[in-house]
């Protein structure tokens, strides 16, 4: 008989190969020598890495703020303006702080009245306009602003009184007295605006 390791013939009955010492099994003896086996490497186990386990929880977006500030909102608004201030200090800085005040009433009148369908020109349109108008678009824009405060008054749960009309009523009487009643005009603004910027201050407070 035959090794089946190696090839070379070995005594019958023989447990080992004399010349490759391999051991040799009675169902091997008879076996055809068909050359060199091979054997495969025992397969090596593959680590697979846990996968972190996600919750349909850490994939959720988180939802919108339910009430959120209107676009701009700073902080607070401003609800102590005072006619008396606006004289002095449109005298002392010879008009130019009149052109303020009318950029910061057109700013936080967009802020109060956000969504209404309406938008109040800023100081740019006022003086530009103005100019053309001879002076005529600035109690229009005065006019409709006064409105624009009364009609939101409401959705902040506060009544104005003073409409557009009565504001412009004591701007064209300033013609008639000195321009007396035009501080009477002003005076009323401030006020309703200083109504409305502490009724929005409220909303921001119990946010």
């Amino acid at each position: 008989m035959y090794c089946p390791h190696c090839g070379s013939s070995v005594p019958s009955g023989s447990l080992y190969c004399s010349e490759c010492g391999a051991k040799i099994y009675s169902d091997q003896a008879e076996t055809k020598y068909t050359g060199p086996q091979s054997y495969d490497a025992a397969p090596q186990s593959q680590y697979v890495a846990p996968q972190p386990q996600y919750t349909q929880r850490q994939y959720e977006q988180p939802s919108p703020n339910p009430n959120p500030s209107p676009a701009g909102a700073a902080g607070p608004l401003q609800t102590d303006r005072d006619i008396a201030m606006y004289i002095i200090l449109s005298i002392v800085t010879c008009g130019i702080y009149g052109y303020w005040f009318i950029y910061k009433l057109a700013q936080d009148t967009n802020l109060v009245c956000a969504n209404d369908g309406e938008e109040t020109p800023g100081l740019l349109v006022y003086i530009l306009l103005s100019i053309v108008t001879c002076g005529i678009y600035s109690y229009y824009w005065t006019y409709k602003l006064a409105n624009r405060l009364q009609n939101n008054a409401p959705r902040y749960g506060i009544t104005i009184a003073e409409g557009g009309s009565d504001v412009l009523l004591w701007l064209v009487l300033g013609y008639f007295t000195c321009g007396i009643t035009v501080f009477i005009g002003m005076h009323i603004l401030i006020k309703n605006m200083n109504s409305i910027c502490a009724a929005y201050n409220q909303t921001l407070a119990m946010r």
